[in-house]
């Protein structure tokens, strides 16, 4: 049975995979929604029945309108070969406007934000919440001190584990993430019957209310609050490709159903006990706990660590895929991906395991504290939907020519977020500048490396390789030259068979000549198509020249090495290329010699004509450059006999005004 047919195949296993997979981040949701929503009003002592309602009509309608109707009856139908997420939609829609890599670039940028600050808020929650246990609270002591030790021991376990792959334990993610649904659904439903007034806040009406209303001392600033509800929605797009739309489709009505139960119950409970002068004094309070029997408070807790942890980890986890979806849409430096299991599609970048893991170690050590933290969680995200809302808009406008749908799309979704954007904004100076300067760090990156790449393919000069055939002939029959290598090859840009890098050229005819039995010019063409593997071959009618362009879906690993041995024995089959009898061998004779990979690379000249804003960005993507290491692991060619030659980055020289003078 093929991938795609797996994951649409409903069965229990595939929903119990769905609830691990796609739910963590929103599912932790009621952990911290409507204690931030109280604190952010005074506290207990300062709401009443009509706010209380009123901000559970705004839970309820949040989650109605951004989880169910945008990114659940609207996105999944904007998939890309079955994947989801910014860069598959990217991918749809890039051929319609040069203008779009800007909010996908913003908005990747932004949900790697999320990547950061999900763990930190949720693990460092789940751990306060053992304060609602009296001996606990006893042993944690006064100050923050134990809780963030705790935290911190459990991230960096959480990000130790990711080298040996998570296969084994992400097993039972699903049947974890069940019996947290249904804790949440039960204990809500249980609280629930105690007034069933309560179902009112399903009127919109009360939600507009309390927006306007005088107990509502937030005002507008509510959404920052409310809009936590809904933080992880854009997963179930994201997900899409690991899942399948179907078990999304199934899945979330049971997963919003628990969600609204709990925190109907949580208001319920609010309204009986917020003139409880004991609990108003009460330092961290959390109605998510504290409306639970003391006796059912360590379960809340342990499944709450679990169901923090498995937010988490689907947060590392989409941010390793983020990573790598960039590079291949030359956004982001070609990193080392390692595939630590036999699950499919699961990867591990080391570099961007050990930055998510140092930059979450500092939130949690600044903030230190989940209510603070909150207020740097959702702004990044809001970002991210608006962007999303934009490519929408394009996908359903222009892909698809129904103008008038995206129009109303647009008006719906831009008002919507947008007021949750302002409102998020009012949390900047209290910590939503973290998550501002986390984005912007990663933007940077973005921009750098994307206009770095534009520079450097303006500056390339490509000449016809028809012309050149006889020089590269020559030097092939130029015995006095000693052989370089049997097979030599370059990585290259471009799918122009035609065309040929004068750098390369250079590098083989001038800059000390590689005679060779063949040369090999491949590139790595990123397609649309996900699990695309093709490639062609031009030969110039030769038997000593192939120009090989690998046509590669942005979700496989290019493993240059691999796909060329492939094309080897093809074209041996074919007979168009020769036999290169390779006699000295552990293995005997072979008919392929030695083969010698090359790469050109550019470094920039002490002086170019080019503008300032312009200079800062190719020297900062040359530093990311150093820093991310050998591209050839991208390549797959660790193991491979490599050569890197540096050339000039051929900008124009400014004419200088002093010239020397003989004596």
């Amino acid at each position: 049975m093929s991938q795609i047919d797996y994951k649409e195949k409903l069965s229990v296993g595939m929903f119990l995979v769905a609830l691990g997979i796609v739910y963590g981040d929103i599912g932790t949701s009621p952990m911290y929604v409507m204690k931030s929503i109280v604190e952010g009003n005074g506290g207990l002592a300062n709401v009443d029945e009509e706010f209380i309602v009123g901000s559970l009509s705004l839970v309820i309608w949040t989650i109605t309108l951004l989880t169910t109707i945008k990114h659940v009856l609207i996105a999944l139908r904007a998939d890309n070969h079955g994947e989801g997420g910014i860069f598959a939609l990217y991918s749809l829609v890039r051929d319609y406007g040069k203008w779009l890599i800007i909010p996908t670039m913003i908005g990747g940028c932004t949900m790697l934000a999320d990547g950061v600050l999900t763990p930190a808020v949720t693990v460092t929650t789940a751990v306060e919440g053992l304060r609602s246990i009296e001996a606990v609270d006893v042993f944690l002591g006064e100050g923050q001190f134990v809780v963030i030790v705790i935290t911190l021991a459990i991230i960096s376990l959480l990000f130790m584990i990711q080298r040996s792959g998570t296969s084994s334990i992400g097993k039972m993610f699903g049947p974890v993430m069940m019996v947290w649904f249904l804790f949440l659904g039960i204990t809500g439903f249980w609280l629930t019957l105690g007034d069933l007034s309560i179902l009112r806040a399903f009127n919109p009406l009360y939600a507009i209310q309390v927006l306007i209303s005088p107990n509502n001392k937030a005002g507008f600033l509510i959404l920052g609050s409310v809009f936590l509800c809904t933080t992880g929605a854009e997963a179930l797009y994201t997900d899409m490709g690991h899942v399948g739309r179907t078990n999304i489709f199934i899945t979330w009505p049971f997963v919003k159903t628990c969600l609204i139960l709990n925190y109907m119950g949580q208001c319920v409970w609010i309204i009986q006990n917020h003139t409880n002068p004991l609990l108003q004094n009460l330092e961290d309070f959390n109605p998510f706990y504290v409306m639970l029997p003391e006796a059912l408070r360590p379960v809340a807790i342990l499944l709450s660590a679990l169901a923090a942890i498995i937010a988490s980890q689907a947060l590392i986890s989409g941010s390793y895929t983020l990573v790598r979806e960039a590079a291949g849409l030359d956004l982001m430096p070609h990193l080392n991906v390692q595939y630590p299991s036999e699950t499919k599609g699961q990867i591990y970048i080391p570099s961007v395991n050990n930055i998510l893991w140092f930059c979450c170690a500092l939130v949690v050590l600044y903030f230190q504290s989940g209510s603070k933290m909150e207020n740097a969680y959702g702004l990044a995200i809001t970002i991210s939907m608006l962007m999303m809302t934009v490519m929408f808009c394009v996908y359903i406008g222009v892909v698809h020519k129904h103008l008038l749908a995206a129009v109303v799309f647009g008006l719906v979704f831009f008002a919507l977020e947008g007021v949750f954007f302002v409102s998020s904004l009012g949390k900047f100076m209290v910590g939503g500048y973290v998550a501002i300067f986390i984005s912007l760090l990663v933007l940077f990156i973005m921009v750098s490396w994307y206009r770095g790449t534009q520079i450097e393919q303006a500056q390339n000069i490509f000449l016809k390789m028809q012309d050149h055939l006889g020089a590269v002939k020559n030097l092939q029959n130029d015995e006095s030259i000693p052989l370089f290598s049997h097979n030599v090859v370059y990585l290259v840009k471009g799918d122009n068979s035609e065309e040929i890098d004068r750098d390369i050229l250079y590098s083989i005819l001038d800059k000390d000549p590689k005679r060779a039995n063949a040369y090999w010019f491949i590139s790595v063409i990123t397609t649309n198509d996900p699990y695309q593997k093709q490639y062609e071959v031009e030969t110039f009618g030769t038997d000593y020249i192939f120009r090989v362009n690998l046509y590669l879906g942005y979700k496989i690993k290019p493993s240059v090495n691999i796909y060329l041995r492939q094309v080897v024995h093809d074209l041996l089959a074919t007979g168009e290329l020769p036999k290169q009898y390779k006699r000295h061998s552990i293995y005997g004779p072979s008919d392929v010699g030695s083969f010698k990979f090359c790469m050109i690379r550019k470094m920039m000249p002490q002086e170019g004509d080019i503008d300032y804003l312009d200079n800062l960005l190719i020297h900062a993507k040359y530093l990311i450059r150093r820093i991310a290491g050998n591209p050839f692991q991208w390549y797959g060619l660790e193991t491979s006999n490599i050569l890197i030659e540096y050339v000039p980055l051929f900008l124009a020289q400014r004419q200088r005004q002093d010239r020397l003078e003989r004596v």
